[in-house]
């Protein structure tokens, strides 16, 4: 149900009937992001589990930069060296895997999908008179709200020296 949300948002969104325009232009790269991220992390879940290759297939959105040529990548990797390598020859994703590792102070791919979000939905307000708006600023209220729970969850725990490794919003 989400990933036909996200093909229909697309098409609703490109549409020149529908909204079209500046709308257009900035959410067609934040709404094709997101279907990558979902397409990349349906991935890695499915990793080490019984789902067969057309099953994982049938999870990816239909739409993001990734579809078609880089889904049907993604559908055969077996491990996440080879999904960074898929990711690398797309230029957005290219830098995406860098920074993130298994370490105390690494970040998570889920920090990166999260930080690139951020960058993305902060353009939005570098136009006027457009609807994606508002869809940043639900995007990013949603990003406060994880935010203070971190917050909240490392003074909960007494682990104050991990407190600052939120996603910063602007």
């Amino acid at each position: 149900a989400e990933r036909e949300f996200l093909k229909e948002a697309v098409v609703s969104t490109q549409s020149t009937g529908e909204l079209g325009g500046t709308t257009a232009e900035v959410m067609c790269p934040i709404l094709a992001f997101e279907a990558d991220r979902r397409a990349i992390t349906i991935t890695i879940n499915s990793f080490r589990t019984d789902l067969l290759k057309d099953d994982i297939e049938n999870l990816y959105p239909r739409c993001g930069m990734l579809y078609p040529e880089g889904l049907k990548f993604l559908k055969n990797a077996e491990d996440r060296e080879e999904v960074r390598r898929i990711c690398e020859r797309y230029g957005m994703y290219k830098d995406l895997h860098s920074g993130v590792g298994d370490g105390p102070n690494d970040k998570t791919l889920e920090d990166r999908f999260f930080q690139e979000e951020v960058k993305m939905l902060a353009l939005g307000f570098m136009n006027s008179f457009h609807l994606g708006v508002f869809f940043a600023f639900v995007k990013l209220k949603e990003q406060e709200n994880r935010n203070i729970v971190w917050i909240a969850e490392c003074i909960a725990q007494k682990n104050k020296s991990k407190i600052d490794n939120y996603i910063p919003i602007f």
